[in-house]
């Protein structure tokens, strides 16, 4: 058997925690023989390998969170332009050193390729742990293994081809040895796979206990993950991606694959359905309130909010496949507006006018194709009176002035949205905050280091009732999700078309997330569409449109978008968007209602879909070739 190198595990863990279950780092571990003595010490390893997953809530550092179109910031806070994300956002990525480096591990990125190694070492020793259950051994080595899978994952879709790392390196292995090369990504796809269906047997079906053991892999998440490896492989970006037709190493093998593969959906299909069947087998299901005691007077409107905000912020809810350990406190204070002048929340986070215009009108429209609803004069203003004060009651303050474009949408608008003038719940048995975001007022621009910049708030990441207190606004600890329900079920629509168009299945699984939404169904609503789009729903085309509009929306704000966009080959399109927003400086609704572009000539090309290797990293190993166009 190969000896292996043994190696501080202290050493391994100089990062962060990222996971609740994760503060438990071995003390005075010094050899992987100790590391391996005992139950506690093995399990404090098993922990620390899940402590490689990337920090989903943190909007700054995690790639698909402002590094997209979704989220801007503070315009006037240096601290924030100097963050990572922020960065990548204007362009400033680059190979001499790579921001959010994680291959190497720099620039707010951690080095995988030391998490993958560590995964390796945890699953060619747990066997010797004198007093460990033969049961827990079996189901801990599976989970390794899923973390192992994810993280060869997370890696391709930053980087494309990228080195499987099957085993650790003997001690005494040759330099030539340890050169390694990126493999093709069919193959690394193929080998992640291949990790998750002998890892699925021996995984628990639930957690027995959300508190300790919430963020572990289950049956359910380990075939969602396996869904969404293959949509990544069946998408355009992967599947016959002619801009990569001549990406080769030195060995003259092509790193992406050079044919479309029609097939490739058809596996995702399946895979998707698996993983939907095993979910559903689980008990998770879309989410549904249920008002507390002291909630059940509230308003139709009220409990809908509730209900498209609690899939993301019900920490224990149904829908979540895979939830993340994180910490999402730091997140809230970013989002949630200063409702009180020693208000614990900054509001340096917000939503991009890009993304504003996404959502649908109240009948389940995009602005551009609802013949009923005004999309010219939309950044003009009106005042909340009258049969439109009614109507808004539940979203708008009467009688207040807003712009034109906050009237009339759909659910998921006010859910997911705060803006000047909008009301804003502070918690289930009080009347809703109206906010007043305009400049020196209660929750607008009073001084540079704390204000939003676009003039939303991105309400859906501050959960349904956080705690108000006379002075103050606490966060309320929730799980940010990974995979939940819905997001499956708007993959599998996807999927179904790409293989065979539209289908009372694919409007079926689209129609379960609109409902719930309370806008009507695609058909009924396209046959109320402006003319030239009231066939859409019915060509592959046109339904491949509404499902990435439908994904843009349900999934707003969950780092989704970001691998949305590439995956479909858009990013370039999207990416390279001015960021627009309101005046923050404005004191009237005449001179705060003025469009204003906050970020200008933004870049994203071509090489842009894959992150640069580190020109050094390529000196060192001369079998690693880097991607194109850097």
């Amino acid at each position: 058997m190969k000896s292996y190198i043994k190696l501080l595990m202290i050493g391994l863990l100089t990062a962060t925690s990222s996971c609740d279950f994760l503060n438990v780092v071995p003390e005075g571990t010094a050899t992987m023989d100790n590391a391996f003595s005992t139950r506690i010490n093995a399990e404090k390893f098993f922990f620390s390998c899940y402590n490689y997953l990337p920090n989903f809530a943190n909007v700054f550092t995690y790639p698909a969170m402002v590094g997209g179109d979704e989220f801007f910031w503070n315009i006037d806070n240096s601290g924030i332009r100097e963050r990572s994300g922020s960065k990548i956002v204007r362009g400033q990525q680059q190979s001499s050193d790579p921001i959010q480096n994680y291959w190497d591990g720099a620039r707010d990125g951690r080095n995988m390729f030391i998490g993958l190694r560590d995964c390796n070492i945890f699953l060619e020793n747990i066997n010797k742990v004198p007093d460990l259950e033969q049961y827990e051994m079996i189901q801990w080595r599976a989970e390794v293994k899923c973390v192992k899978a994810y993280i060869h994952f997370f890696l391709m879709q930053l980087y494309g081809p990228i080195p499987i790392i099957r085993g650790n390196f003997a001690v005494n292995a040759m330099p030539e040895e340890t050169r390694v090369y990126r493999e093709p990504v069919e193959e690394v796809t193929a080998y992640i796979v291949e990790l998750i269906d002998e890892a699925m047997p021996e995984l628990m079906e639930n957690v027995d206990n959300p508190i300790e053991q919430m963020g572990r892999i289950t049956q359910a998440a380990a075939k969602a993950m396996k869904a969404k490896v293959l949509v990544w492989a069946a998408s355009p970006f992967s599947n016959g991606n002619a801009d990569y037709a001549s990406f080769v190493d030195n060995r003259q093998i092509n790193l992406f694959p050079v044919n479309y593969d029609p097939k490739k959906w058809e596996l995702a299909a399946t895979a998707i359905k698996e993983a939907i069947d095993v979910a559903k087998y689980a008990g998770h299901r879309l989410y549904q309130y249920n008002p507390p005691g002291n909630a059940q007077n509230l308003s139709a409107a009220r409990k809908l909010e509730y209900a498209l905000r609690g899939p993301i912020t019900d920490r224990y809810n149904d829908e979540i496949i895979w939830p993340a350990t994180n910490s999402t406190e730091e997140l809230q204070r970013y989002c949630c507006p200063q409702f009180y002048t020693e208000g614990t929340s900054v509001s340096e986070v917000c939503a991009t006018l890009s993304i504003v215009e996404q959502f649908y009108t109240y009948n389940g429209l995009p602005i551009d194709e609802d013949p009923n609803w005004d999309l010219t004069r939309r950044f003009e203003t009106q005042k909340a009176e009258g049969a439109l004060a009614e109507w808004h009651n539940d979203y708008i303050g009467k009688d207040e002035v807003t712009a034109k474009m906050n009237f009339y949408r759909e659910p998921r608008f006010y859910a997911y949205l705060g803006f000047d003038r909008g009301k804003f719940a502070t918690s289930q048995s009080t009347e809703p905050t109206v906010i007043k975001n305009r400049s020196a007022e209660t929750n607008g621009y009073k001084v540079e280091g704390s204000h939003i910049s676009t003039g939303y708030y991105v309400k859906k990441l501050v959960p349904n009732e956080i705690a108000a207190g006379t002075s103050y606004t606490a966060p309320r600890r929730y799980s940010m999700p990974i995979i939940r329900l819905a997001d499956l079920y708007l993959l599998y629509a996807e999927a179904l078309n790409e293989v065979s168009g539209p289908s009372e299945q694919v409007y079926g699984y689209i129609d379960s997330i609109r409902i719930r939404a309370g806008i009507p169904p695609i058909r009924e609503a396209y046959a109320n569409a402006a003319q030239a789009f009231r066939n859409k729903p019915y060509n592959q085309e046109g339904l491949r449109e509404i499902i990435k509009r439908e994904r843009a929306i349900e999934l707003s704000f969950e780092g989704e978008r970001f691998w949305d966009l590439r995956r479909w080959k858009d990013a370039a399109q999207y990416f390279s968007e001015s960021i627009r927003g309101w005046n923050y400086q404005g004191t009237t609704d005449l001179s705060y209602y003025n469009i204003v572009t906050y970020l200008d000539n933004r870049t994203y090309n071509q090489k842009h879909y894959l992150w640069p290797l580190k020109i050094s990293t390529l000196t060192v190993n001369s079998n690693l070739v880097q991607n194109p166009g850097w």
